[in-house]
């Protein structure tokens, strides 16, 4: 390895142009001699998260989709696909080969489980550390992008679950390069949540919502399921998501076609899909789980932990279908909190709803 120096620019970062990188050249970055570390933003990681960072041309692929003007909103059925379980090899190009049986079933939209490299070889996804890396375990950067090109070719959209709210403990080297990516009074389920309301955290913000631009402009995704995003703390002039969703539109705008951002929230919030002149973040969608839960109550019995705020009840299920969701300020009785806000005139389709899902299905 040949040291190449880094200088400081204006907004402190670190850079330097290297000439002689071309795509295949592996790197790492050496840190007040600490290190060596991988690229926080690399795209692609082929011995590991731990291992050095590859230099990737995103311009070398040959897309076939400029006619693909993206996903209806009004007529999602989303199919959540774990690459590493969907198929017996478990990889994109697998995955790519059995993407026909997915159209002929009546679907219109992949949401990807998390795609970012996480450690080891087999995992649900939330834990992953290279943000912008696609796990080398299913492939390399092209192999996804092949998936997303043939599926545009059958009509389908593909999104994906994309994890803001916390990074996975292992292979997290984002600290090491500065001391301001994580907060200092925001904890979440999973570890410490991301810096998006304290100092220096503008750079924070851009890392989370240029990761969402890269899928968009490099892999030519359609849209996100955010996760958690009770969980993406930020209690700054301008929330987080109202940025990245504007920003992810935006995106969509450029190329002339559609990009849908939707939330997975626990709290029943219509702030996240009131539209921006409304108060609100516009976002295109929200998981609403009430649904789920009242038939899982009354079908298999379940009236643990948060099942215990569900009757499944013939008349709370038809007023769960009717409103979008159950709870719309009233008390939780586990909480024993007023509990979500009132959806009326949030249009039907803004709810994605299920009768099972891969929390469900893996808990």
């Amino acid at each position: 390895p040949e040291p190449v120096p880094m200088r400081k620019s204006r907004d402190g970062v670190f850079a330097a142009t290297v000439a002689r990188a071309r795509p295949g050249t592996r790197y790492k970055y050496r840190i007040d001699g600490r290190g060596p570390f991988p690229d926080p933003a690399s795209r692609f990681q082929p011995d590991g998260v731990h291992g050095p960072s590859e230099v990737i041309d995103p311009a070398a692929f040959a897309w076939t989709d400029a006619g693909w003007k993206g996903p209806d909103p009004d007529a999602l059925v989303i199919y959540e696909l774990h690459v590493g379980t969907f198929t017996q090899a478990g990889t994109f190009a697998a995955a790519t080969e059995a993407l026909p049986a997915l159209a002929d079933l009546g679907v219109t939209a992949v949401e990807l489980m998390p795609l970012a490299d996480f450690p080891g070889e087999r995992g649900w996804g939330y834990d992953g550390v290279s943000l912008y890396a696609p796990a080398r375990c299913y492939g390399r950067p092209d192999d996804l992008r092949r998936f997303v090109d043939a599926a545009h070719r059958l009509g389908l959209a593909v999104l994906v679950d994309a994890v803001y709210n916390h990074l996975g403990p292992d292979g997290n080297y984002l600290s090491c390069f500065s001391p301001y990516y994580f907060s200092t009074t925001h904890q979440t389920d999973w570890g410490t949540g991301p810096n998006f309301d304290g100092d220096h955290s503008t750079q924070v913000e851009d890392f989370f919502v240029e990761n969402a631009l890269h899928w968009v402009h490099e892999y030519h995704v359609d849209g996100f399921r955010l996760d958690a995003t009770h969980a993406m703390m930020d209690e700054g002039e301008r929330h987080v998501l109202d940025l990245l969703t504007d920003r992810v539109h935006e995106a969509g705008d450029h190329y002339g076609r559609r990009t849908l951002v939707i939330a997975e929230d626990e709290r029943n919030l219509t702030t996240l899909v009131r539209p921006r002149g409304a108060g609100g973040f516009g976002m295109d969608g929200v998981w609403a789980d009430d649904l789920h839960h009242q038939i899982r109550r009354a079908v298999a019995g379940d009236k643990d932990g948060y099942y215990a705020d569900y009757t499944g009840s013939a008349q709370d299920i038809a007023e769960t279908l009717r409103k979008g969701w159950f709870y719309c300020g009233q008390p939780s009785p586990r909480r024993r909190v007023p509990r979500g806000t009132d959806p009326a005139g949030i249009a039907p389709g803004r709810f994605v709803v299920c009768i099972q899902n891969h929390d469900q299905i893996g808990n």
